[in-house]
């Protein structure tokens, strides 16, 4: 005869079944979990260039072109400042490069303008400290002053530069010149690029001028 059943759950020897061990997932350490959220924006932001700091402007005090035996000449004035830092990397032998670039265009209400003409002067600007002059270059010209007051006077007056023949336009015809003054960080020594490019100091341009113009 059968005795009585045991109560579920329980063996005939009175013991619980043994239950296998459940595996639980691995907890994932939470730095980690936030490291690999961040990781493609990481990677993105290596791709993408680094930020250009804006630049001081220059202003424009004037800007006119004129036809004088048969070349068109350029007169204008910059009132450039030159910061503390640049002072200071000139006075520690480094050279600064600033471009005059001017351009003249044939305005078309049919179409984007037509350039007729663009160019482009470099000034060169060192400092001798055993003279404690400052050098004034561009092409075949050259001239030593003694302050940078002086500097700034000789590249930010432009008087009766050519810029091109005047045959080469219509006499009578409509056309729009412009010009601008900048600091070319792309001349700079290598070391100093990087820096310049992401520093505000080292940023100084003018915006363009734009006025009308008949030869």
């Amino acid at each position: 005869m059968r005795g009585p059943r045991p109560p579920r759950g329980l063996s005939h020897a009175g013991t619980m079944p043994r239950i296998p061990p459940t595996r639980t997932a691995r907890p994932v350490d939470a730095a980690r979990r936030r490291a690999l959220a961040l990781a493609p924006a990481l990677a993105l932001a290596c791709l993408l260039p680094a930020p250009v700091a804006r630049a001081d402007v220059i202003p424009v005090k004037g800007a006119e072109m004129r036809v004088e035996e048969g070349e068109v000449l350029l007169n204008a004035e910059f009132d450039l400042a030159l910061n503390p830092t640049l002072e200071e990397a000139l006075q520690n032998g480094v050279p600064l490069y600033f471009v005059l670039e001017t351009e003249i265009a044939r305005p078309r209400w049919y179409w984007l303008d037509e350039k007729v003409h663009s160019t482009s002067t470099t000034w060169r600007v060192s400092y001798a400290p055993l003279s404690q002059q400052y050098r004034v270059a561009s092409g075949l010209y050259s001239q030593t002053v003694g302050a940078i007051a002086e500097v700034e006077r000789l590249i930010g007056r432009v008087t009766s530069r050519p810029i091109m023949r005047a045959a080469d336009l219509s006499p009578g015809a409509r056309y729009e010149g412009a010009v601008r003054l900048r600091l070319d960080v792309n001349q700079l020594p290598k070391p100093f690029q990087v820096n310049a490019l992401a520093s505000r100091e080292w940023q100084l341009a003018s915006d363009w001028r734009r006025f009308p113009f008949t030869p």
